[in-house]
């Protein structure tokens, strides 16, 4: 597929968010910063979370709000920055909120039910905003932590746990009537299905699982962030297989390649949402390509 690069040289970027103004606010994990961008290669840092900031959305309140993972150890290799286990320096997991006119970054949260946010990955708001997100769990040298999906209601200082135990929760995305939760797990290449019997409240799919799986890959292939469309396909960002695989609610799939190993991210805009910004982390590029179909315009924007 033909596209055009927005930014270069970015140090792990992630979490495209399309802005009103056509900007592109991007993370740069690596550098521990979020990064706005504009057509013709302009970049400028708008905020300092430090740790790893992560998935990005704007929220009701106009807010940026932010998964931060706490952080990755990273190598180079041919060509490519690869992040790996927990950083010696990493301080935990937790929700933040920026302040776009200020950079202010402010802690919402980083326990649930007591237990300690290990890796918080990606967000998305429902319209009555309302807010689902993701924890990856962390990766360290002999074992890895488990993750899950949560739920955190609008004004609520308190979030609660819908389901755990995934081994690599990764993107998160509401289906366009709202009824279901898609979760990417990376490790497993797997896209769950969460249905809802209200906001907040899952309808589990047997006594032993809350979700229901919709797709696996064949082969070795991992999940990262994902993008709903209008018509409810999920988009997911697959890494290794690096390109983006759209699934169906019926789990029939296909995949379009970019030159990465490490695409994680798809983000839609434009007049018709057929916009797409892709995020190709491992060579530190931001691009931008027009898509087969729209994307799902999203419930809030700055």
């Amino acid at each position: 597929m033909e596209y055009e690069t927005v930014a270069s040289g970015l140090r792990f970027p992630e979490g495209p968010v399309v802005m009103a103004d056509g900007s592109i606010i991007v993370v740069e994990i690596e550098k521990k910063c979020i990064t706005r961008c504009w057509d013709g290669g302009k970049t400028e840092v708008i905020a300092t979370p430090g740790g790893g900031p992560n998935g990005l959305a704007i929220g009701p309140d106009g807010a940026l709000w932010v998964c931060n993972n706490g952080g990755f150890l990273y190598h180079e290799q041919d060509g490519m920055l690869i992040p790996g286990n927990c950083p010696p320096d990493y301080d935990g997991g937790r929700i933040e909120r920026v302040d776009l006119s200020t950079g202010k970054v402010e802690r919402v949260l980083d326990t649930v039910d007591g237990n300690k946010l290990t890796g918080p990955n990606d967000l998305v708001f429902d319209k009555a905003g309302n807010l689902y997100f993701t924890d990856h769990g962390k990766t360290y040298s002999r074992h890895r932590d488990f993750g899950g999906l949560y739920f955190l209601a609008k004004g609520a200082n308190e979030a609660k746990e819908l389901d755990f135990h995934y081994s690599s929760p990764n993107g998160v995305g509401l289906s366009p009537d709202e009824q279901t939760v898609y979760m990417a797990d990376t490790m497993t290449g797997r896209m769950w299905a969460f249905d809802l019997e209200s906001p907040g409240v899952i309808k589990p799919a047997s006594p032993l699982n809350g979700g229901r799986v919709v797709a696996t890959m064949p082969g070795l292939q991992y999940f990262d962030s994902l993008g709903m469309t209008a018509a409810g396909n999920v988009c997911v960002a697959t890494i290794l297989n690096g390109g983006i695989t759209t699934i169906t609610p019926e789990g029939e799939f296909s995949h379009i390649a970019f030159p990465d190993l490490l695409v994680t991210n798809i983000a839609f805009g434009g007049d018709d949402m057929r916009d797409a910004y892709i995020t190709l982390s491992g060579t530190g590029n931001l691009i931008k390509c027009r898509w087969p179909e729209p994307g799902l315009t999203l419930n809030f924007n700055a």
